[in-house]
């Protein structure tokens, strides 16, 4: 008999409403929603706080998922490979004979290069969310395979890419003879009983939808509305779902009624380079046993969802609160996990609020040594050479040069990923005030220096009174 069984099933769920309260207040999230399964059933589904205007989120309330979308995209392709109407191993121009690229490397991209994200496509040689205009359209997408000269050949490294899975929204679309959403609807969601889950082609319809929670980033231990910015997703990141409708889903996992046996073991299976396979991370939990998991990220939108296949368990939540370098949204679901087989959670001192209030006390503290640093540059006395003063000026400049650098440090962070202005400033924005107020200091101290060094080269004496 399991952890899970031998307990009380009311007291294991009081468990886990206690733990999301608890942890969502500690991370400044202001509503989420949760789903478990368990063997064959729908073991929980529920909703977590409030919309802004107090009405209470419940399993039914829409919310985006994100880039779990991709498992939904690769299990429409694979469908079509069923079929045979898709060879997952064909170029994919195969399927658009009117490609003329200038790279002839894309000749080689298959289908399943795609998949694996392996195409030789990347964020550098191919803006995704930089992107100034942002595609209309599935078919815009493969203008870019015209003009755009990859980053490696087809099949030897791994770049996380969500234009793959636009691209692979397209090939469903044209080959089927479908809209990919109507697709979607009709092949997955309807035959699932998903009947509260749809697709979207960008960010804006998420943003007009009255029935999604308004999404949120946090600053400075607060959470603040706002609208995602218009983004292209449909394919990688574009479907809506609820914890009902996910529930369902993972249970398809291990039923494994939209595949044959075949293609559903290569659907779970890892990539030939790397972990991610198609449209999943695969890999093995603590004890050894077949585990696919995949997170979603939108700047105020987060979603995580792990399936243990040989455990036949499965847990997915969705956030109304966007990536953040405090938050750790992967631990809500191996807590809640650990919670079903009857271990109790750490309970970690990194969460939102506490590394917040440390962020506060930091800027605090660094506009009173700025103070005090000022006034100390007045009272006491010190020779000031030009070298000296070159010296202090690069030092000076350090957070200046921090903020100048978290863009490409952010790209090698992310595997790669370029990042706009707005989700770098989403996921740092606590740090980024405290450089902001470290660098304003520094130049406020520069001054100081260069003010006293000039008058006192003026007046012939080299004693800089500080």
């Amino acid at each position: 008999m399991s952890a899970t069984e031998a307990r009380d099933r009311s007291e294991i769920l009081q468990d886990i409403d206690e733990y999301m309260n608890r942890s969502m207040k500690a991370n400044h999230i202001k509503a989420a929603s949760l789903s478990i399964v368990k063997d064959d059933e729908v073991y929980y589904a529920k909703g977590y706080g409030t919309f802004a205007d107090g009405q209470s989120v419940t399993d039914d309330t829409h919310f985006p998922i994100a880039s779990l979308s991709k498992s939904f995209t690769a299990l429409a392709v694979l469908q079509l490979a069923d079929h045979g109407q898709i060879d997952l191993d064909a170029a994919y121009d195969s399927y658009f004979p009117e490609h003329s690229p200038l790279d002839p490397r894309v000749h080689d991209i298959t289908v399943r290069h795609l998949l694996n994200q392996t195409s030789g496509l990347n964020d550098k040689v191919n803006p995704d969310m930089t992107r100034n205009a942002q595609f209309q359209t599935l078919h815009e997408a493969n203008r870019l395979l015209t003009e755009v000269q990859l980053a490696h050949s087809p099949g030897t490294a791994y770049s996380y890419h969500n234009p793959n899975y636009v691209l692979l929204a397209n090939l469903v679309e044209s080959v089927s003879g479908e809209r990919f959403s109507d697709y979607l609807k009709r092949h997955i969601f309807e035959p699932l009983g998903m009947n509260h889950t749809f697709s979207v082609s960008t960010t804006q319809q998420i943003n007009e939808n009255e029935t999604i929670p308004l999404g949120h980033y946090l600053i400075l231990g607060r959470a603040v509305g706002q609208s995602e910015p218009l983004w292209f997703i449909e394919g990688p990141a574009g479907i809506i779902s609820t914890a009902e409708d996910m529930s369902l889903w993972m249970l398809a996992q291990y039923h494994g009624q939209l595949l044959s046996p075949s293609l559903m073991k290569q659907y779970h299976a890892a990539g030939a380079i790397g972990p991610y396979g198609m449209g999943w991370l695969a890999n093995q939990d603590e004890s050894g046993g077949k585990m696919i998991s995949h997170s979603g990220i939108f700047w105020t939108y987060k979603s995580e969802e792990m399936i243990f296949l040989d455990e036949k368990m499965g847990v997915a939540i969705m956030f109304n609160s966007g990536i953040n370098a405090f938050v750790n949204y992967s631990a809500f679901i191996h807590d809640i996990a650990k919670i079903m087989r009857g271990e109790k959670p750490e309970t970690s001192f990194v969460n939102g609020r506490n590394m917040e209030m440390i962020m506060i006390a930091l800027i605090i503290a660094t506009l009173a040594w700025g103070v005090y640093a000022y006034f100390r540059i007045h009272r006491r006395n010190k020779r000031l050479t030009m070298s000296k003063l070159i010296l202090i000026t690069v030092r000076k400049l350090i957070p200046v040069l921090i903020l100048l650098s978290l863009s490409p440090l952010m790209t090698l962070i992310g595997g790669g990923r370029v990042l706009p202005w707005f989700g770098i400033w989403t996921t740092l924005s606590s740090p980024i005030i405290w450089l902001a107020v470290w660098s304003l200091v520094n130049f406020v101290h520069l001054a100081c220096y260069y003010y006293v060094y000039v008058q006192i080269k003026k007046n012939g004496r080299w004693d800089l009174p500080q």
